[in-house]
C-alpha cells in the first residue's frame, strides 16, 4: 500500500471529484459515513457522552457529518465549533446548515472560557485540523489542544490528530492531540509510523472513501506499508518433485559461552520457514546443546567457547551470523577476515553489526545487498545519532545507498530500507519484544533466502510473517509478551492464514461466480424457456 504525502492526497481527492464524478460534499459525506459504520462496527459505547470539536475547514466539516449521523443514530453528542479563523470552507458550511436541521445547534468556541466540562469516561472526537494545516498553533486553540489531552478521555481523531504534520517533524508537542487511536482515510500517513509520534497516534484504521484506486496506483512513492494482499504475492510455492536441495543450505554463525540459545532459536526458525538444510556454527561448548535441541540441524564448532577461526567446512549457499556472538577481541579479528573472504549472500545482526561498528572499513567487504538487521540502538552506533526519526530515515537511506545494503530496522512498523525504497510493517505487536525475537528473524530471512528468495522480498516476507505470530496471540493471550520459541511455533500458522485465507477466499468467490453462470446458462439462454 503506498503512503502519500500532503499533496498527492489532495490530488487523489481532486481527481476523485473530477473523475468518478462526485460532489466534494458527497466525498465529504461519504467519509463521515464511513467513520460512523467503524463505530457501529466497534460497539461505540452508546451510554457514553461525545464531544465532537470541529475546525473552520474541511476536518470540521467531516466532524459535523460524523456528528449529525451519530445524532440521527441516537448517540448522545455533544459538538463544538473551534473558531480560530474567520476563513470557512464551503463544505463545513454546508455540513453545519445540515446539523443545524436536525435541531442540533453546536457551541462555539472562541476563549478558554467556552472549554466544556470533559471526564475521562467521555470519548472525544477531534476534527479541528486536517493533514493541510501547517501554521503553528497557538493561543486558546492551543490551549483546548492540552485540555483535551489532560482530560484523560478516550480520544478518536479523524484522519490524523490535530497540529499532527505528517510529512514532517512536530515542531511544538504541547500542541498535537495525544489520539487513543486515528481513522485515518484511505492509507496511513508516514507520521503515523514513526515512533516519536507514538504519544500522538496510539494507534490508527484506515477508512476507505472510495479515492480513485487507479489515480494513486500511478502516483509515485518510494515510501510503502507492506499490507498482506501485496505480501502474498511474494510466496514461491513449492513443487511437486522438490527436495531438500532445491530449498538451499542456511548457515547460521553465532554463539559463545551463555549465549548458544540464539542459535538454536535461529536454526529453528530458518527450518520453520523451509530451508531444506540447516548448519550451526559454534563454540564447542554449545555443541551438545544444538544437538540436543534441534536434531535436524548439522553442527559444526570452533575454539571452546567463543568463535575464533570460522573455518567451517560445510557448503551452504546463505549465512546468517552474528547472534550470541560477542565481540571478544579474537572473535572481532575473525570475523574480520570471515568478511573479506566471503562473496555468499549474508544476513548480519546482534554483535556482528556492533562489531563492525567498531570497525567500520569492514561496512567495504560486504556482499550486495548484504541484510542488515539492527535494532535502534545498534543502528545508532552504524550510524551516529540523529536529530528526529525523518533524519534517522534519510540517514538509513544514504548508508544503504552508500555500501549496497538492505537494511532492516526492528520495532513497532519493523522498517525495511533498500536505498530509497521504504518498507514499513504493517503486522506486530509489542508483545514481539521479548528476548530472542530479534534471533528467531534473523532465522526466518536467512531460511528465505536459502530458498532463492531476493533479499528484499525476503526482507519483506520475514519481516511480515514475524509480525503475524504476535496477532495470532492476541486471540489466546491479548498483548502478553510471546516467548522466542513460541514465535518458532507459530509461524506455520501465521503462514497458514496469510496464504490460505486469501486463496479460500478466492475459490470461494470463483465458485459462487460459476454457479451464477451456471444458473445464467440454464434459465436465461435463448433457447430455453424459463419455467418462470
Amino acid at each position: 500500500m503506498k503512503i502519500l504525502n500532503t499533496e498527492q492526497l489532495r490530488a487523489a481527492d481532486r481527481n476523485t471529484i473530477v473523475n468518478e464524478p462526485i460532489k466534494s460534499i458527497d466525498l465529504m459525506e461519504r467519509a463521515a459515513l464511513n467513520c460512523v459504520q467503524w463505530f457501529h462496527y466497534n460497539k461505540l459505547d452508546r451510554k457514553k457522552q461525545i464531544h465532537i470539536f470541529c475546525g473552520m475547514g474541511n476536518n470540521g466539516g467531516d466532524g459535523l457529518a460524523i456528528a449529525r449521523l451519530l445524532h440521527q443514530d441516537g448517540f448522545l453528542v455533544y459538538t463544538y465549533l473551534v473558531h480560530f479563523s474567520k476563513n470557512m470552507s464551503d463544505d463545513f458550511i454546508t455540513n453545519f446548515k445540515r446539523i443545524e436541521l436536525e435541531n442540533v445547534s453546536p457551541q462555539s468556541i472562541y476563549t478558554q472560557e467556552d472549554f466544556p466540562v470533559l471526564s475521562k469516561d467521555d470519548i472525544v472526537i477531534d476534527a479541528i485540523f486536517g493533514i493541510g494545516f501547517s501554521k503553528p498553533i497557538t493561543g486558546f486553540t492551543k490551549k483546548l489542544i492540552q485540555y483535551i489531552n489532560q482530560s484523560n478521555a478516550t480520544v478518536f481523531a479523524i484522519d490524523v490528530p490535530s497540529g499532527l504534520p505528517i510529512d514532517s517533524p512536530v515542531q511544538d508537542p504541547e500542541a498535537v492531540i495525544k489520539s487513543n487511536l486515528t481513522l485515518t482515510f484511505q492509507a496511513p500517513k508516514l507520521a503515523f509510523l514513526l515512533p516519536e509520534n507514538q504519544d500522538f497516534v496510539a494507534d490508527f484504521a484506515i477508512i476507505d472513501i472510495g479515492l480513485d484506486k487507479a489515480f494513486i496506483n500511478q502516483l509515485k512513492t518510494n515510501i510503502h506499508y507492506t499490507i498482506p494482499d501485496e505480501v502474498v504475492t511474494k510466496i514461491k510455492k513449492r513443487k511437486k518433485f522438490s527436495h531438500k536441495g532445491s530449498y538451499g543450505h542456511s548457515l547460521l554463525i553465532g554463539g559463545s559461552f551463555g549465549k548458544i540459545g540464539a542459535v538454536v532459536l535461529a536454526s529453528k526458525a530458518a527450518l520453520q520457514i523451509g530451508s531444506g538444510l540447516v548448519t550451526a556454527f559454534i563454540p564447542k561448548c554449545g555443541y551438545q546443546i544444538v544437538q540436543t535441541a534441534v536434531p535436524e540441524v548439522m553442527v559444526e564448532v570452533d575454539a571452546e567457547d567463543k568463535l575464533e577461526f570460522f573455518n567451517y567446512k560445510s557448503k551452504p549457499s546463505v549465512i546468517g551470523i552474528g547472534i550470541g556472538m560477542g565481540t571478544d577481541p579474537k572473535t572481532a579479528t575473525a570475523f574480520g577476515h570471515f568478511l573479506k573472504e566471503n562473496n555468499l549472500p549474508m544476513l548480519i545482526d546482534a554483535d556482528g553489526l556492533n562489531i563492525i561498528s567498531q570497525n567500520k572499513e569492514l561496512l567495504n567487504e560486504l556482499p550486495p545487498k548484504c541484510i542488515l538487521t539492527p535494532h535502534p540502538k545498534e543502528l545508532e552506533r552504524l550510524l551516529g545519532s540523529w536529530g528526529n526519526d525523518y533524519d534517522k530515515i534519510n540517514k538509513i537511506k544514504a548508508f544503504s545507498k552508500q555500501h549496497n545494503v538492505i537494511v532492516v530496522l526492528k520495532g513497532a512498523h519493523t522498517l525495511v530500507v533498500d536505498e530509497d525504497n521504504l518498507f514499513f510493517n504493517s503486522s506486530g505487536k509489542a508483545s514481539l519484544a521479548t528476548a530472542g525475537s530479534g534471533d528467531v528473524l534473523t532465522g526466518i530471512i536467512t531460511g528465505l533466502l536459502a530458498q532463492r528468495y531476493s533479499p528484499l522480498n525476503a526482507a519483506i516476507l520475514g519481516v511480515f510473517l514475524h509480525g503475524s505470530v504476535a496477532n495470532l496471540t492476541l486471540r489466546y493471550a491479548k498483548d502478553m509478551p510471546i516467548i522466542a520459541s513460541d514465535i518458532v511455533k507459530l509461524l506455520p500458522e501465521a503462514f497458514d492464514e496469510l496464504v490460505y485465507t486469501k486463496t479460500n477466499q478466492e475459490e470461494t468467490d470463483k465458485a459462487i461466480q460459476t454457479f451464477d453462470d451456471y444458473l445464467d446458462d440454464l434459465f436465461f439462454d435463448d433457447d430455453f424457456d424459463a419455467p418462470f
